[in-house]
């Protein structure tokens, strides 16, 4: 059969699209395999077990719609932990967005030292999250830490800081700002990537540096903001560990064997959803309505993440 023949049987046509099909499976396998078990499976396990009574002991029992009306209607703590939870999302991150591209700008422009400065922004940003927050909450505890004691000395009334409902969320965005290394490493790459003939043609035009800013620097590196709001969005949508660790030392109280954490001081102010899915599942052993948050937590994120998707297709719609 000659190779005319050969590819113009179906039989042979079929074979070969077979081959390819099984060699792009063969490829994909590790990404498949990943996804199933990592988000797949537990995705469709929080389904499951959100219309269940499980205490994590007894075989878990359908209960129907029950734990969803628990939690949207007669749970107290799912309001404040919700507000904490936005909040944080709109003003941590749009704050982090911002400083980290202003200390992008000041490395960039620096002439002498920059790497000392490029050093002394990123380094605070490998500090662990628990060392980090201890080391936060001491600064800034109203009796005994040198903040304070620095303000008072130049006249300033200090606040209470993590001990103040009004000032607790405030601390911990001053506490996400001091680690804003990996912004300002993911914007000065960015910056740095701004074509120079740009800004050549903008100032032979008579463009001072704020229209430069907004007529080169800003169209060129929106796709970096937008992946900066997009992963913080996600980021504090899981916000967990520095909430919980001040709110913990903070209060004061001593932590034993046996003992639990009550999240959210104080007053509940610094209470996230991922912290009070972890106090129903692990400390009240109600898996069905810690899953029942996480899924909420879930829709939340999935649908912030694509209105900010929508929002800069739009953008680049209007600008084609």
């Amino acid at each position: 059969m000659s190779l005319t023949q050969r590819a113009a049987d179906p039989a042979a046509l079929r074979r070969k699209r077979a081959r390819e099909r099984w060699c792009t499976l063969g490829f994909l396998s590790p990404w498949l395999v990943g996804f199933s078990v990592f988000f797949g499976y537990p995705l469709l396990a929080t389904v499951y077990f959100s219309f269940m009574h499980y205490n994590q002991i007894e075989p878990p029992t359908f209960v129907g719609l029950r734990n969803w009306a628990y939690v949207l209607t007669q749970m107290p703590l799912f309001g404040p932990a919700l507000w904490n939870t936005v909040w944080l999302v709109v003003v941590m991150v749009a704050l982090r967005v911002a400083f980290g591209l202003g200390v992008g700008l000041l490395v960039t422009k620096i002439k002498a030292g920059v790497g000392f400065f490029r050093t002394a922004f990123y380094i605070p940003y490998l500090a662990p999250p628990v060392a980090a927050t201890v080391a936060f909450v001491f600064l800034l505890n109203p009796g005994t830490g040198p903040v304070n004691g620095l303000l008072a000395r130049i006249g300033i009334h200090a606040p209470n800081w993590f001990n103040d409902p009004a000032w607790a969320k405030p601390s911990l965005v001053l506490l996400s700002l001091w680690g804003i290394g990996d912004l300002m490493v993911i914007f000065m790459a960015a910056l740095l990537d701004v074509p120079r003939e740009q800004y050549e043609a903008a100032e032979l035009d008579g463009a001072g540096p704020l229209s430069r800013f907004r007529y080169v620097t800003w169209p060129n590196i929106t796709p970096i903001v937008m992946f900066a709001v997009v992963t913080g969005v996600v980021q504090t949508m899981q916000y967990y560990t520095q909430a919980l660790v001040a709110g913990k030392l903070a209060s004061g109280v001593t932590i034993g064997p046996g003992s639990q954490i009550q999240p959210g001081y104080p007053d509940h102010s610094t209470l996230t959803v991922p912290q009070l899915v972890w106090s129903l599942g692990f400390q009240n052993f109600n898996t069905g309505a810690a899953c029942v948050l996480s899924l909420v937590l879930f829709a939340l994120a999935m649908a912030v993440t694509t209105l900010l998707m929508r929002k800069r297709a739009g953008l680049l719609a209007a600008e084609d």
